[in-house]
């Protein structure tokens, strides 16, 4: 981890970035949209365990996905010190350890729920603690962003915005089909937009320092 930090410079940290986020949203596409496209909704915790038990293959593939993405999450963490920390190393280290936390905490229950150690119930509460952790990690990316001075303040506003969006997995709001897709793609862009950015751009960000 601190030969990563040592030896990666800003760019290519806002090019790994980029690179793991975009390659975990299409992940994350293959195995919601074909894998498990016929599995009923994440909140439906009843209805996903009789699904499991029924393709336990398919859930087993769709498991290791997963665990893929939240080993994309870690680096992206790791590589997000490195492109703020120019700015503030404190707040640095908070941005890439709440991310690391939440991969860790969700990483940590899909273990225990495959191992049988846990049922989907106690994996929907393990998940719900590693959504605080990232919703926590988004809202203090956000605000470094703002401070930077050399990424736009733009994106700062718009990952604070999306954090706290982030609440209606806590709460159940009962709202329109139409405002969870808005909040969706509020998320989805906040990061994917700062992505883009920083891989276009990871050539104008400051020299990495020891």
């Amino acid at each position: 981890m601190k030969k990563f930090i040592k030896n990666t410079s800003t760019s290519n940290a806002a090019l790994i970035v980029g690179i793991a986020f975009i390659s975990s949203v299409i992940i994350v596409s293959i195995v919601d949209d074909i894998l498990l496209s016929n599995f009923v909704i994440p909140g439906d915790t009843e209805a996903l365990a009789r699904d499991i038990e029924a393709s336990e293959k398919l859930f087993g593939f769709a498991v290791v996905a997963y665990l893929l993405v939240l080993a994309l999450d870690s680096i992206i963490g790791l590589a997000l010190y490195v492109v703020l920390k120019s700015a503030n190393r404190n707040r640095a280290l908070i941005t890439a350890t709440l991310r690391l936390l939440y991969a860790g905490v969700v990483a940590f229950g899909i273990f225990a729920l495959v191992m049988q150690i846990i049922d989907v119930y106690g994996y929907e509460k393990i998940k719900l603690v590693g959504y605080i952790f990232f919703s926590l990690h988004i809202l203090v990316l956000g605000y470094s962003i703002f401070r930077s001075e050399y990424i736009p303040k733009t994106f700062g506003v718009l990952l604070i915005v999306a954090s706290f969006t982030y609440v209606t997995f806590f709460v159940d709001f009962q709202l329109s089909e139409i405002l969870q897709v808005l909040i969706m793609l509020t998320m989805a862009i906040a990061e994917l937009s700062l992505s883009i950015w920083l891989i276009l751009k990871r050539h104008t960000l400051p020299k990495n320092t020891i």
